[in-house]
């Protein structure tokens, strides 16, 4: 191939890093000559069914900033729309590329696969891809001891600042953003979805750390407080319009500014703050998992229970779209829905019901999950998706009550009612079972289906089988394995060990009718 040798340009690949602060490879391509700032709209990544036209509007609206942001630098965004191999051959044969740089990517199979394709290609090429880490994820890690330590190094490095200016490309087209219709991408706008792009990012930041988040330890816990006492940040997260590392050091800064102040005037700030930081460990703390064993997408980290559940199409459906009976678990699903967001607690309730209640595999109910969230993490979904439906073999099974949970955090039932108007006219007492209602046929037949399980006895057999499984022969043996290579190493007890001795003390204690495994958080 012969390509030319005017320039021989530094291609700075842009993926899930849509930010031009901290971000070290457009630095560091900066340095060695001009710098074509790249984002590939893959279509074929689009066809993918854990992606949606609710995630796509989201990078629009980052793209859309992030060429500004570029633009004031010098060079606007480059955008394309085709697979990367084809973007990257012909912009190697018209301009030349003498590097091309990244982020390190741990995303799904799909990513992956093209990646690997991708590092083919530039060896063929003799193009270096210099794939620097975006945070505290590592790759080819060989032990988890230290992981922890080499977080915080890193989170606390300085920032990279952005380039001082890049050279002017005006023979390159930047070319056009396309709409979602373009590129065969369905319509799933969720009306009340987060925006995206770097500026809404950092005002989220500021207002969480210094207004919404005092009650942030309280208020995560309940879909009527977690909208406004959350971050908010999990989406910006995911596509890095912010970085993980500014999010940390801004955290850290806030929680300095709280220690100088007289105890009676920090109020409930230093435990929010620090309940954040650790969060955003737990963050990457889940990534590392998929980047260390990609297969757990698709396999189950303890073998024993694959197959073990069952495809129910029409119960997918109804638990997807709100219409499964169980009031907190649909009012949840259809907040989910209209936002794209909902938070960490009602996520586990809503895979703990369809994993155990409704005996769905889950990556049946991963994959339409996945679609719904715009903050949609790879790492972060598939682990917690096995995590709460008791794959892992490492954690304990976490099933949760959701009439307990909805009488626990919408004890009045308004969120229930805003997301049901169905159910306005049921009296609080019966909100959360309405079908105990007298009245609930004549007043709301047709209007709302019946519960599509007994919650209780759903809960017992789902318990009983889960726990028939972890006590087969060979089970624990295996477990210790995925401990070794998945599990925290912030003591020096094996955390499904703790947890198993205290589940079964607490199992004594407890009547026979009560849920010994009921989450605590």
């Amino acid at each position: 191939m012969t390509v030319p040798t005017a320039h021989r340009y530094q291609v700075v690949w842009f993926k899930r890093d849509l930010r031009v602060d901290d971000h070290d490879p457009l630095m560091r391509a900066a340095e060695r000559g001009p710098v074509i700032p790249l984002f590939i709209i893959e279509p074929d990544l689009w066809q993918q069914p854990d992606m949606s036209g609710r995630q796509f509007s989201f990078l629009s609206e980052s793209l859309l900033e992030l060429r500004e942001q570029l633009s004031d630098v010098g060079q606007p965004l480059i955008v394309r729309t085709s697979d990367a191999i084809s973007c990257l051959n012909d912009l190697h044969c018209t301009y030349g590329i003498d590097a091309l740089w990244s982020h390190e990517e741990t995303g799904n199979d799909w990513t992956f696969t093209r990646d690997r394709a991708v590092a083919a290609w530039c060896q063929e090429q003799r193009i270096e891809w210099h794939q620097i880490p975006q945070f505290g994820v590592i790759r080819r890690l060989k032990s988890r001891r230290g992981w922890a330590g080499r977080w915080d190094r890193l989170m606390s490095a300085p920032m990279i600042q952005r380039p001082k200016g890049l050279m002017p490309l005006s023979e390159i087209e930047p070319g056009p953003l396309p709409q979602a219709q373009d590129v065969g991408i369905a319509n799933d706008e969720a009306p009340k979805r987060f925006r995206g792009g770097r500026s809404v990012g950092l005002s989220d930041l500021e207002s969480f750390l210094q207004d919404r988040g005092e009650p942030y330890q309280k208020a995560m816990s309940s879909p009527l407080t977690a909208f406004d006492g959350c971050s908010r940040l999990s989406a910006h997260l995911a596509f890095g319009t912010v970085s993980m590392r500014e999010t940390y050091q801004a955290a850290c800064r806030r929680q300095d500014d709280l220690r100088a102040l007289h105890m009676d005037h920090r109020g409930r700030w230093p435990g929010a703050v620090r309940s954040f930081l650790a969060r955003l460990h737990w963050h990457c703390h889940f990534i590392q998992k998929l980047e260390d064993e990609p297969a757990i997408e698709f396999r189950c980290f303890h073998p024993a229970y694959e197959g073990l559940r069952e495809h129910n199409a029409e119960a997918i459906e109804r638990w997807s779209t709100g219409q499964t009976g169980l009031p907190f678990v649909d009012a949840c699903m259809r907040a989910l829905n209209a936002h794209g967001w909902i938070n960490f607690r009602m996520r586990a309730m809503l895979v703990s019901f369809a994993s155990y209640h409704l005996w769905l595999p889950w990556r049946s109910t991963g994959e339409p999950l996945a679609r719904l969230f715009i903050d949609y993490e790879p790492g972060i979904h598939w682990s917690q998706m096995q995590m709460q439906s008791s794959t892992t073999g490492i954690n304990l099974p976490r099933i949760y009550n959701p009439i307990k949970q909805g009488r626990d955090f919408d004890p009045n039932g308004s969120f229930i009612r805003h997301w049901i108007p169905e159910l306005s006219e049921v009296p609080n007492v019966y909100i959360h079972e309405p079908w105990l209602w007298p009245e609930m046929r004549a007043t709301i037949d047709g209007h709302y289906p019946p519960p599509i399980v007994d919650e209780r006895a759903a809960r017992k057999v789902a318990r009983d089988k889960i726990w028939a499984v972890r006590r087969e022969p060979g089970y624990r043996a295996i477990a210790d394995q995925i401990q070794v290579r998945h599990g925290s190493r912030k003591s020096g007890m094996p955390q499904h060990d703790k947890r198993i001795k205290i589940a079964r003390r607490k199992q004594k204690a407890e009547p026979a009718t009560q849920l010994s495994f009921l989450t605590s958080e």
